[in-house]
């Protein structure tokens, strides 16, 4: 979808302040945060397991709670994202998703663990719909898929920093301990959002160039669209069925790459936290990326169908190699191999994000994202319970790596049957 920009505007954007990239930071760094509270049980497991006596499948199944209440948050904050605006749904969120964190230092057995990362499960769900609609409300159409990759690049930092302090945390004072420093410093972040966030019209520090930049796309319809109305466009099915395919393989890596590494390789608590940060800072390069690549393709007269849906098929087929991941002896090797595969993946994703905006009125952003985040959380409960089976009877990561290398390309090929044009739905 090409968008016609008059020559003021164009001429405003020479001039324009940079506000809405403040937003965009702080877009960033809740979802570091996020990734943070939502990777520490990765990097933790082979301690916690060690003291609370969990199996693979007990491990798996702490993961499937955390992901059901996931999409079961998901799809309500979606709605509500939509009813009550960006600013009030990510505050919502972000105090749900901190008080389950912060409710995993005080857990004594699986169950208690389950419970407090299903408390966990419900507030990080409103990270993304929250995030897309603040985008949508501060970006125009033009500038969203990399506004998008930039703040979702904050998932690959926070996957940095957590290798990185909690070890450190947890050999100083204990684990249980490591889950309420971070709770408890995450609350910084709430302050500083209540301060700064409003929508772009209610914002005092907002220049007009600015303003006019942002709102140089097409009026939209600001009336909400019910669930049954959006369940009947194939429009929503691309981009759900999208998510149900990809988001389970990031599960995938966020919660088990650091017990891969540790089994394949011998690291312990300490050791594997290089290895993981290399991974994820190659993942924020293709998060940034993917976002820049469809964004470039579509300045240089590329319809946003065209630069969406190519990058995401050139990123499908850097996935595939990590089916060679578990038959590499170098660890390094296996770095750049995992560190490929999320990189793509972040690429993908950035740019599936975009669809809902590309594709639907901004009133039903949220609840698009909503449905399609609820599927990516089912698509991760199966995924848990496959690894969990997978790596309790066989030990090994070749069949997990064999779904992984081949599940991007179908989900383009899914998209695309579902929405060959990217169309704007006329709802």
């Amino acid at each position: 979808m090409a968008i016609d920009v008059t020559p003021e505007v164009a001429a405003a954007a020479g001039r324009v302040g940079r506000y809405r990239w403040g937003i965009c930071a702080l877009l960033f760094a809740a979802t570091a945060i996020n990734y943070v509270d939502r990777q520490m049980i990765g990097v933790l497991k082979p301690t916690i397991s060690a003291e609370l006596g969990w199996s693979e499948t007990t491990y798996a199944d702490v993961i499937f709670w955390f992901q059901a209440a996931y999409a079961i948050g998901y799809l309500s904050f979606g709605r509500i994202v939509d009813l009550v605006g960006a600013r009030i749904g990510y505050t919502i969120a972000f105090i749900i998703w901190t008080l389950g964190h912060t409710l995993c230092g005080f857990v004594g057995n699986a169950f208690q663990f389950s419970v407090a990362r299903f408390i966990l499960g419900v507030g990080e769900s409103g990270n993304f719909p929250a995030g897309i609609k603040a985008v949508s409300e501060w970006f125009p159409a033009r500038e969203r898929a990399f506004a998008t990759g930039v703040f979702n690049a904050g998932a690959n930092v926070g996957a940095i920093i957590t290798p990185l302090v909690v070890p450190i945390i947890t050999v100083a004072y204990g684990w249980r301990m490591a889950f309420i420093v971070t709770g408890v410093v995450s609350l910084l972040w709430l302050v500083a959002w209540l301060a700064l966030y409003r929508r772009p019209r209610e914002h005092l520090r907002l220049g007009a160039a600015e303003l006019a930049l942002i709102e140089s796309d097409p009026a939209d319809p600001v009336t909400p669209i019910s669930w049954g109305r959006l369940l009947r466009y194939r429009e929503t099915w691309a981009f759900a069925l999208g998510k149900f395919l990809i988001d389970p393989i990031w599960w995938l890596f966020l919660f088990w790459t650091p017990d891969f590494l540790a089994k394949t390789y011998n690291l312990d608590l300490l050791s594997f936290g290089p290895p993981l940060v290399a991974i994820y800072l190659i993942s924020d390069l293709g998060s940034v990326a993917g976002g820049w690549s469809s964004s470039r393709l579509m300045k240089r007269g590329l319809s946003a169908n065209a630069a969406r849906k190519l990058t995401m098929l050139a990123c499908a087929f850097l996935v595939m190699p990590i089916v060679f991941a578990q038959y590499t002896s170098n660890l390094w090797v296996a770095v750049g191999i995992v560190g490929l595969a999320t990189a793509a993946h972040q690429a993908f994703s950035a740019n599936l994000y975009t669809l809902p905006s590309d594709m639907f009125p901004r009133a039903a952003v949220g609840s698009v994202v909503g449905i399609g985040g609820t599927l990516g959380a089912i698509g991760g409960m199966m995924m848990a319970k496959f690894t969990g089976y997978i790596l309790e009877t066989t030990g090994s990561y070749a069949p997990i790596f064999a779904v992984a290398g081949s599940t991007y390309l179908i989900a383009i090929i899914v998209i695309h049957l579902l929405s060959p044009r990217l169309a704007r739905v006329q709802a």
